[in-house]
């Protein structure tokens, strides 16, 4: 089935995309609890944790939604393409005649 065949890059795309945004949000979390760990006061503490917290929570919904539209978009275009099958007459083999 070779139509399958984009079907299936477009969802292996988004799970490049899925683990790189995670890694880039785990980054930045590590980044902020070190400012956490650095800060002198409570509340700084508090809000660089904050932020942590909300950079990995937004990171998971975005990479939340990415993976639902890339298999949105395969399923659709996997239907597409069955639907375009289906609808293409089929051909019959001519049989030569001999004389």
């Amino acid at each position: 089935m070779a139509e399958a065949d984009l079907d299936v890059v477009i969802r292996s795309i988004a799970k490049k995309q899925h683990k790189s945004l995670m890694d880039a949000a785990k980054k930045r979390h590590g980044r902020f609890m070190g400012l956490a760990v650095k800060a002198k006061d409570k509340e700084k503490k508090a809000r660089f944790k904050q932020i942590a917290k909300d950079t990995l929570l937004l990171a998971g919904a975005a990479a939340r939604r990415l993976q639902v539209t890339a298999e949105n978009a395969a399923d659709s275009y996997l239907r597409s393409m069955k639907k375009a099958a289906e609808a293409q007459p089929v051909k019959k083999p001519v049989k030569k005649k001999k004389d």
